[in-house]
C-alpha cells in the first residue's frame, strides 16, 4: 500500500530469494500504516565541461552565471530547444581554466538526458556570444554525475529526490519478519549506518536498494546503468513510543521516465 492505494510493480530477476524478500516486506508494510512517499525536488542534470584562456577568465564565467539576469538568458536559450523542459539552475564549478556548468532541468514524465543535453547545448551558444574564447570540451563534464558515484548526486539529488515512510506494528514484526523490532533497529544501525560508514561509502546507507531498483528498472525499460546513483538511499528506523517499528527510505537521485 503506497500513498493510500494498492501498487503492484513489476521485477525482472532470476534471483528468486530477492521477490520473495520484496514480497514479505511489502506484505508487512502493508499489514501496518502502509507506505507514505513524497517527491522533494525533480531536476535531470547536465554539466559541461568548459575550457577558458586563463583561470581568471573561468572565473568571469562562473560569477556572470551566477547573476540572475544572466540566469534569465540561460533558461531562454535553453528552453527554446524544449516543449517540456524547464531549467531550474545553472551551478557553476571552477578548476583551474576550467568550468563545469551545472544545468538542471525539469523533464516531466520523461527521464530527461535528451532534452537536457540539447538544451545544455543552446545554454553553451549562448555562452560564447558573451564569451568568444570558451570551448567546449565535452558536453558531460561528469558532474552531472551519470552512472557514477558522486556525492554531488547524494547532497544535491538527480532526477526525482523522493523519501518514504511506513511504521509496522510490533506483532506484524514479530509474525511476518521473524524478529523484534529492537532487534531491527539496532542491526540497521551498526551496519547500514555504521558499517557503512566505515567503509567509506557515499549513498549506500541501506542494505541491497540496488538489488530492487536494478529488477525494477530492467522490467520497467529505465536505463540499467543509472542504477548506480539511483540506488542512493539511506535507511532508518526507529522504535516507536508504543513498540511498533518506524521505518523510512530516503533516495536523492532515482532516474526514472514514463515516456521516451
Amino acid at each position: 500500500t503506497l500513498n493510500g492505494e494498492t501498487v503492484y510493480f513489476p521485477m525482472a530477476t532470476t534471483e528468486g530469494c530477492l521477490v520473495a524478500s520484496t514480497n514479505r516486506g511489502c506484505k508487512a508494510i502493508s499489514a501496518g500504516s502502509g507506505a507514505t512517499s513524497s517527491l522533494l525536488r525533480d531536476g535531470i542534470t547536465r554539466a559541461p565541461c568548459l575550457r577558458l584562456p586563463s583561470a581568471r577568465q573561468a572565473a568571469e564565467l562562473a560569477r556572470w552565471c551566477d547573476q540572475p539576469h544572466n540566469f534569465d538568458r540561460l533558461r531562454r536559450a535553453f528552453e527554446s530547444t524544449t516543449n517540456f523542459g524547464k531549467l531550474l539552475e545553472a551551478r557553476p564549478t571552477v578548476a583551474g581554466r576550467n568550468v563545469y556548468l551545472r544545468l538542471k532541468c525539469f523533464a516531466g514524465d520523461a527521464m530527461g538526458m535528451n532534452m537536457v543535453s540539447k538544451g545544455s547545448l543552446a545554454a553553451i551558444d549562448l555562452l560564447k556570444t558573451v564569451f568568444p574564447q570558451v570551448q567546449l570540451l565535452a558536453l558531460s563534464g561528469n558532474m552531472c554525475t551519470d552512472k557514477k558515484a558522486a556525492a554531488v548526486n547524494w547532497i544535491e539529488g538527480r532526477g526525482k529526490s523522493v523519501v518514504v515512510d511506513a511504521t509496522v506494528p510490533q506483532k506484524v514484526v514479530k509474525n511476518t519478519l521473524k524478529t523484534t523490532v529492537r532487534a531491527l533497529v539496532d542491526a540497521n544501525v551498526q551496519k547500514n549506518l555504521v558499517g557503512s560508514a566505515m567503509a567509506g561509502v557515499t549513498g549506500g546507507f541501506n542494505a541491497h536498494a540496488s538489488n530492487i531498483v536494478t529488477a525494477v528498472f530492467l522490467a520497467t525499460g529505465q536505463d540499467p546503468a543509472q542504477n548506480v546513483e539511483s540506488s542512493n538511499c539511506i535507511t532508518l528506523m526507529e522504535e516507536t513510543e508504543e513498540g511498533d517499528l518506524w521505518i523510512s527510505c530516503t533516495m536523492p537521485s532515482i532516474e526514472v521516465g514514463t515516456v521516451g
